[in-house]
């Protein structure tokens, strides 16, 4: 899968192709290097998680689009707020929403601190 972002810069488009998970998540934690940020993606996707479980468990089915509610906006939080850059999800969406996990495993198993 290729994901593609457009760049306008006047009258000139840019693309900037990521062919590679592996490849977008080294530009994904470039967009994270703000401690505050990386620790409002962990809490918003920790709390998403239990979230949906509980949601799914308790078959409140119509409930589970809050989820994403609940992630997104400690992320977005920690962009606008903290980064202070624009949020990779309204660039590559797929692609960020599944790095948003990674990073998220990647501080549980201490491959990324927080503070770093």
């Amino acid at each position: 899968m290729v994901v593609a972002n457009w760049l306008s810069i006047g009258s000139l488009r840019m693309v900037r192709e990521y062919k590679t998970l592996r490849e977008f998540y080294s530009f994904y934690l470039s967009e994270h290097s703000n401690p505050v940020n990386k620790a409002l993606h962990f809490f918003g996707t920790g709390v998403s998680l239990v979230l949906f479980v509980y949601l799914f468990a308790t078959a409140q089915f119509v409930k589970i689009p809050l989820v994403l509610l609940v992630g997104y906006g400690f992320a977005w939080l920690g962009h606008f707020v903290f980064e202070k850059n624009k949020p990779a999800t309204f660039q590559y969406p797929l692609y960020s929403f599944i790095c948003d996990f990674k990073l998220f495993f990647d501080i549980l198993r201490g491959k990324i601190t927080i503070t770093r």
